[in-house]
């Protein structure tokens, strides 16, 4: 993967880290979801990073009166972002603008944990997931939410599109389940028991409209085919703490990137009988975040 090679650092005192996403427009931009005091107590920040020839600089920042644990690009405007927060609410955000936010979505009643922005052409939807055990849909031009889908018994941890399928979307959630989800029709689609454990991340393989990945307090990775949910397709061990992240290569069919509360970044390749390809102990500390570019193919 060459991540060793050409790795910048940008430190953001007193705040840590929640999320990473590359921007889809500009090569080596970068938003960063952060909170103060662990996500504990404290503001949040939205941090816009760029890498240039010198190292990573801070292009953009602004500030939120709670924690921001998630953040995504907008697919239709290269300034536009979506976070979300402790106190339940989803920002919109504007990089063309020196304060924000634009918009303010306040419908959770707990922490919103997750926020994705769709990534099929022809609709502009986002998705939330938040600890009061829903996830609500998002149009980003009307002022609240189009559905709420109930199911999940526990925290929901993350919320992702399908890039594959309009209108699906999966969440993985503290009640040890996967489950997808058809904006066409209010209840869940499918229900997966993916893990013995909370499960706080999942992904959809860029590749394989029917192939997913979680990762789980138990350490593990598991990959699931929706048309046969009996169980895993691959189980990746090495992680020594719950996994935080984890995300599919937009450039490989068979490649992941975890990150964990071990500190480390590794990179997997399950079709191999060797499947972990590299551990990255770069972070001193619990590693939240985690995005694989879509434009430069080595770059994490």
């Amino acid at each position: 993967m060459g991540t060793a090679a050409g790795a910048g650092a940008l430190r953001l005192p007193g705040l840590h880290g929640y999320a990473v996403e590359f921007s889809p427009y500009c090569p080596g931009r970068v938003a960063c979801a952060a909170a103060q005091y662990y996500g504990m107590a404290g503001s949040g920040t939205l941090a816009v990073l760029e890498q240039n020839e010198a190292g990573i600089a801070l292009l953009r920042s602004f500030d939120w009166n709670d924690g921001l644990f998630d953040v995504t690009w907008s697919e239709n405007n290269e300034n536009m972002l979506i976070t979300c927060s402790g106190d339940g609410s989803l920002q919109i955000w504007d990089m063309a603008k020196t304060k924000g936010p634009l918009q303010v979505y306040k419908e959770h009643t707990l922490e919103a944990y997750s926020v994705d922005w769709s990534q099929t052409r022809g609709e502009q939807l986002v998705v939330s997931g938040s600890w009061d055990q829903t996830a609500k849909l998002w149009d980003p031009a009307v002022g609240k939410s189009l559905c709420t889908f109930k199911g999940h018994e526990a925290v929901i941890y993350s919320t992702i599109w399908s890039p594959h399928i309009p209108g699906c979307f999966a969440s993985a959630s503290g009640d040890q389940t996967l489950r997808i989800w058809d904006v066409k029709t209010p209840g869940v689609k499918l229900v997966i028991p993916a893990h013995q454990a909370e499960v706080l991340s999942c992904d959809w393989c860029k590749y394989d409209e029917n192939l997913l990945v979680t990762g789980a307090v138990d350490c593990s990775l598991k990959g699931w085919d929706l048309r046969n949910i009996r169980q895993p397709v691959f189980v990746l061990l090495g992680h020594t703490y719950a996994i935080r992240r984890v995300k599919f290569s937009p450039f490989h069919a068979t490649i992941l990137a975890s990150c964990s509360y071990d500190f480390t970044v590794r990179f997997w390749d399950f079709s191999k009988p060797n499947p972990l390809l590299e551990t990255v102990e770069h972070h001193t500390e619990f590693t939240c975040g985690l995005d694989l570019s879509l434009h430069n193919r080595g770059q994490v």
